[in-house]
């Protein structure tokens, strides 16, 4: 119907240019026009009567201008300019996407079966008698093939944009005028970057698109993100973050079951989203040291259409290495005891303590030697970030030297350390934390006044954050560790901390005389992190609870491995992505600081990579021109599998340090995965080449559809519109309209 009434397809409207070929010139038309616009207005003024004026009168003014100035428009010869590819002289690039995902039948034939019919049906003839065509195969790389027995949609990737690439290169030195990609669009290498897209509109070479496959699956349950951390200290609560998303299961019940080398970690009955997407948390113990390889998997639902996107893999790398924590108590009391005895069988953490006992003198616990913390509290760099984490109890910021206050902003600032300050008659207000640097440290705003400790007992509160951290988790169960805080006993005193500072996190509240008050705050403060416990009663969750109770214990362990978990050393490696698919490429980063963790920019460094099969190789990491102390090296890694990564890092003779970090490589996963059409993605590349998305019902059109390109060997064409049947029907719509408006108004 398009064609009938503007006798050329909507390609050459869209692509086309508007011209007059009339020789007269166009301000001659506008000037013509306004002129009958004047004449007509003028005889219409003058003929008003009693039954013709006003709206009336207005009405058939603009009917007829418009029909004048229809007809001078058509005087004037419109016509449309367009490039055209000249016949037998351009090639068109034939795409059939050959992956995996091409196999999936949708319910009828498998896709690329009906990519192959649609090309043998016709459509390659036809594009044959026009252009020279090249067939290609695309997978995780495009191949040029002679025929379609070729294609067995066997390939393990799909990449577009690199296919695309190739060819935009490939037009620079033939003429390319076109491209015709049959797809599913399920890209695995995250769509179709920006510089491809500007090496396409740079040759104007149109991509048009042919879609196959549903646009939603029926029945199905996909895996799409599962997040776990990179490293883990041994032995410590791990929480997961999974993304799902679930077509025709709505209200459903499914089981969600962590595992590592096989084994099952956790597993609990979820209910599907009728949302169609979801977020999951699951915990679980990290267990011993080394490099675990953890699977998160949906357990198949009867009638789903797939079940081999129920399920992804990460690498983890578990830490047993020794945590120091630096104690400072300012005087003997209950909490200081209990605290030590929670945390002295933990295998990853170390606490020294040095406890004032009278005002001159310093009692030292768990120190490494008998020369450690000889002089007290550290007073140099080298001395204090020697440990991952500082406490500090009921001591006055007096007891302090400048130096040494100053060092402790720099320990959490520079070092990266974690540091918890605990209430007490001497801590927060009363110990004059409230001016600078402690100040900016805390992650309160501290009461200006004092007498903000009292020894008066207080109940502890979960918030909804403190819910959910791991931090203040008493039980594997969420909503059980929640009523576990309900019976505690308790606390023995508390302290009025102010309020939090934005960007804060509020973990426990406390009900203190009739008002509710911060009791557990948390934020990151430059590289590291603090925290303020505002009690220093927390023992009577030990001595008012049965022997076998070891809540408080548990409490302790978790928040002092909050301290210290993140707190990075001297060398610090990490990698471009820590779940390759398909593609090994990555990058090796590290980040290098010396002795008092000052950026080091002239250190030797090298990356040791024990591949999955035992075998390792060794790769020099180049400084970064850029960021100072930073190194980076590119590295292929050649298969499957989970890898580690060990850094170490020399300046001259002298040793800064050595990290480990891992990642994983999976082949042939990513198209098990967004199994329905992207059309989207096809839509968009055919709209921002110049192109044509296509049903496969439609597709047959597109031989037309692509010859008008500017790509290739062209030529400019134009195409009369002065004789489109729309102008004659429109003409006779605007005569006719001004008839029976004047029938109606009985003024013919």
């Amino acid at each position: 119907m398009f064609e009938f009434l503007f006798k050329y397809p909507p390609e050459v409207f869209s692509k086309g240019k508007l011209v007059l070929l009339g020789s007269w010139p166009v301000w001659a038309l506008v000037l013509l026009i306004l002129l009958a616009a004047a004449g007509l207005g003028w005889l219409a003024w003058k003929r008003k009567n009693e039954a013709f004026q006003g709206a009336r009168t207005g009405a058939i003014w603009l009917l007829q201008t418009a029909l004048v100035a229809l007809v001078l428009l058509m005087l004037w010869e419109p016509a449309l300019s367009i490039a055209a590819l000249k016949p037998q002289q351009n090639i068109v690039a034939v795409v059939v996407d050959d992956s995996r995902s091409m196999a999936i039948a949708d319910g009828g034939p498998p896709r690329i079966e009906q990519a192959k019919r649609l090309l043998q049906g016709g459509l390659l003839d036809k594009l044959n008698k026009q252009y020279q065509v090249r067939l290609y195969r695309l997978d995780s790389g495009l191949t040029r093939i002679d025929s379609l027995e070729g294609l067995t949609a066997t390939g393990s990737a799909t990449r577009i944009g690199g296919g695309l690439k190739q060819l935009a290169a490939e037009a620079g030195t033939l003429p390319l005028g076109a491209v015709v990609l049959l797809s599913d669009g399920g890209d695995n290498a995250g769509g179709i970057d920006r510089d491809t897209m500007t090496a396409l509109r740079a040759r104007r070479l149109p991509v048009t698109t042919v879609g196959f496959g549903q646009e939603q699956l029926t029945k199905d349950v996909e895996v799409e993100r599962f997040e776990v951390p990179g490293k883990a200290l041994a032995h410590s609560r791990v929480e997961a973050q999974i993304s799902l998303r679930q077509r025709g299961f709505d209200n459903a019940k499914a089981t969600l079951t962590v595992l590592a080398g096989g084994t099952v970690e956790n597993s609990r009955q979820i209910v599907l989203s009728p949302s169609g997407q979801q977020f999951e948390s699951i915990e679980f113990d990290a267990g011993a040291s080394g490099v675990k390889n953890l699977e998160v998997k949906v357990d198949p639902l009867a009638g789903e259409e797939s079940s081999q996107n129920n399920r992804l893999t990460r690498a983890m790398l578990v830490d047993d290495a020794k945590r120091r924590i630096l104690y400072m108590e300012g005087e003997p009391r209950w909490d200081y005891k209990f605290l030590r005895r929670a945390v002295e069988d933990d295998p990853v953490l170390q606490v020294a303590s040095l406890l004032r006992t009278t005002q001159n003198k310093i009692y030292r616990q768990g120190v490494a030697s008998p020369d450690d913390l000889a002089q007290g509290f550290p007073n140099k760099p080298e001395e204090l970030f020697s440990y991952q984490g500082l406490i500090l109890g009921s001591v006055e910021t007096g007891f302090f030297t400048s130096t040494q206050q100053e060092l402790i902003k720099e320990f959490v600032d520079r070092r990266g350390g974690g540091i918890l300050f605990l209430g007490g008659p001497s801590s927060f207000s009363e110990g004059g934390y409230g001016a600078p640097p402690f100040a900016e440290l805390l992650p309160v705003t501290l009461p200006a006044h004092k007498n903000t400790f009292q020894r008066d007992m207080v109940e502890a509160e979960l918030t909804d954050a403190g819910k959910l951290s791991l931090v203040c988790r008493m039980d594997d169960d969420a909503q059980k560790s929640a009523e576990h805080w309900k019976i505690l006993p308790l606390l023995a005193n508390y302290q009025d901390i102010g309020v939090s500072k934005p960007g804060a996190t509020v973990l426990a509240d406390m009900n203190a005389a009739n008002r509710k008050l911060p009791l557990l705050v948390i934020q990151n403060y430059g590289r590291g992190r603090t925290a303020a416990f505002a009690t220093g009663g927390s023992w009577r969750w030990k001595m008012q609870q049965p022997k076998e109770d070891v809540s408080h214990q548990i409490f302790w362990r978790q928040l002092l491995r909050w301290v210290v978990g993140a707190t990075p050393s001297h060398v610090t490696a990490t990698t471009s992505s820590t779940a390759l698919t398909d593609d090994g490429q990555v990058q090796l980063r590290a980040e290098v600081r010396g002795l008092t963790y000052l950026p080091v920019s002239d250190a030797q460094v090298e990356a040791r990579i024990v591949l999955p099969d035992g075998s390792a190789n060794a790769v020099a990491l180049r400084p970064d021109p850029v960021a100072e102390g930073m190194y980076a090296a590119d590295w292929n890694a050649p298969e499957a599998g989970s890898y580690v990564v060990e850094v170490t890092a020399q300046q001259g003779k002298d040793d800064l340090g050595r990290d480990t970090t891992a990642f994983r490589r999976e082949n042939g996963t990513a198209e098990n995965f967004h199994r329905e059409q992207n059309r989207e993605l096809l839509q968009r590349l055919s709209e921002e080449t110049g192109g044509q998305y296509y049903r496969p019902k439609d597709a047959g059109k597109l031989t037309d559809s692509i010859s008008f390109s500017e790509a290739g060997i062209s030529t400019h064409e134009t195409r009369d519109l002065w004789d489109m049947p729309f102008l004659f029907l429109l003409a006779l719509a605007l005569r006719g309209g001004e008839w029976l408006l004047r029938r109606r108004w009985g003024v013919i």
